[in-house]
């Protein structure tokens, strides 16, 4: 009997689970690419990135002319006495009617000179693309990591709530041996009650670990966007980390997105300042115009006017709008530079903390599955003590209840060793569906960055829409 338990206990620990999971059986790698496909979350990130992209050729336009067509038809009375000279005397001349005066016209504006807020417009454009880039790796690492989370913490409750069924069944055979035994004078009351006692605090367990099994259920659901099936086993990923703290921390300030988002944050920031400070300077423009008319009077069948002109504006004083933006941009400037340093500390801490807690992980399932094996150990011992009389029914209930406790232990310390070592792997930057390996389409943004970016003209996005 204490052999089967012990089996049926190894099938559902984590780390040890293999031969009983069958060959269709969910992966965390399927979790993963079905999360990176469908979570919700990615894929607004997604769209919110392809929005940033028109800021590129919304700037490059400030190179583009800028034409306009103009169009009238009405109808015109004229009643009009004019003066007529004619053989050194001067008459009155009377003139009315009805005229369909008609124009069409085209003006074209070409910007030759603006401070160069143009072409610093455009390298902020592409700086707030970059920085859209890297905040979307936040939001794709941020998902992965809460699909590993979700998953490994059904396969921890699993496995907890099936050693939660099993140790109350053990708990209510004790107790039947124990009713069988007080029947014929071996034990007291107080051995049954003990016995009913735990029966009770082993349901109640059960029904504690049933409850979180449910809410993890739910949680998988809304992360990874389907039904969870059968799991099976999850593995560490720290082979794909720096093998060095220093190294990890490193990496961490180097390749963590949100430092990237932050460092192109202050790139943007200060072509910002230069932009304000081209509103100083003078705007050098081309105009070139041309109308055509028809009956505009009664006395005017057709006329065609046509002019190109350059234009120069000097701002001298607009109320002092100017400085204050001035102004403002590089305090905005100075705020990004902070938090660039306060995304870099956060990396650091980061990494130091995730690297804390996969090496005690990696210390709580040595420890546990020693404390497991123990308990085994003891369980044994003290059941064949039961038998002879040198230990009590209470005893042989404490030394059960430790050894659901430290297989409880294990299965949570191996689930811990797991996200633990993909915690790792995103506070060094690198949580991603191309260094984990995973098949799955990698969504690549310069697609839809080509496609918009020299886009002159059309209303519908590179989907269709």
């Amino acid at each position: 009997m204490l052999n089967k338990r012990r089996g049926l206990v190894v099938l559902v620990s984590m780390a040890l689970a293999s031969t009983s999971i069958p060959a269709l059986a969910d992966t965390i790698e399927r979790a993963l690419v079905q999360a990176y496909q469908n979570n919700p979350q990615v894929n607004a990130q997604r769209a919110a990135l392809r929005a940033t992209d028109e800021n590129v050729p919304q700037a490059l336009s400030g190179y583009r002319p800028k034409i306009s067509a103009t169009g009238s038809y009405g109808a015109l009375y004229t009643d009009q006495t004019s003066i007529v000279t004619s053989g050194g005397r001067s008459v009155n001349a009377k003139s009315q009617g009805w005229t369909d005066p008609k124009s069409v016209g085209a003006t074209l504006t070409q910007t030759l000179f603006n401070g160069f807020q143009t072409g610093n417009r455009t390298r902020q454009a592409e700086g707030q693309v970059f920085a859209a880039r890297e905040t979307l790796r936040v939001i794709e690492q941020t998902v992965l990591l809460d699909a590993v989370t979700s998953y490994m913490n059904l396969l921890r409750d699993n496995a907890i709530l099936d050693l939660q069924k099993r140790n109350v069944e053990v708990i209510q055979e004790q107790l039947r041996q124990t009713r069988d035994r007080f029947n014929v004078g071996e034990v007291t009351r107080t051995d049954v009650a003990q016995a009913e006692s735990r029966v009770a605090a082993a349901q109640s367990q059960m029904l504690a670990a049933q409850a979180n099994q449910t809410t993890s259920r739910a949680a998988y659901r809304r992360v990874i966007g389907v039904e969870a099936g059968k799991l099976s086993p999850g593995t560490p990923v720290d082979r794909l980390s720096p093998r060095a703290l220093d190294l990890a921390v490193a990496q961490g300030q180097q390749e963590n997105p949100a430092v990237g988002a932050a460092e192109y944050g202050v790139d943007v920031a200060a072509l910002q300042v230069k932009i304000s400070e081209g509103a100083l300077y003078p705007v050098v423009t081309l105009n070139a115009s041309a109308q055509k008319t028809w009956d505009s009077s009664l006395t005017s069948v057709e006329s065609f006017q046509g002019s190109v002109t350059g234009q120069m504006t000097v701002p001298i004083y607009q109320g002092g709008t100017e400085f204050s933006t001035i102004r403002q941009s590089k305090e905005t400037l100075g705020q990004r530079r902070l938090e660039l340093a306060v995304n870099r500390d956060v990396a650091r801490a980061n990494v130091v903390q995730t690297w804390g807690q996969l090496e005690a992980a990696k210390a709580q399932i040595t420890a546990t599955q020693a404390q497991v094996a123990a308990a085994e150990i003891a369980l044994n011992g003290v059941r064949e003590e039961a038998r002879v009389g040198q230990r009590t029914t209470l005893d042989v209930l404490n030394a059960q209840q430790e050894l659901v406790n430290a297989r409880v232990a294990l299965v949570t310390a191996q689930r811990d060793r797991v996200v633990a070592s993909y915690a790792l792997l995103a506070a060094t930057g690198r949580l991603s569906v191309a260094v984990l390996g995973l098949q799955v389409p990698i969504y690549d943004p310069m697609t839809h960055y080509q496609q918009v970016r020299d886009s002159w003209f059309g209303v519908r996005t590179p989907d269709g829409k």
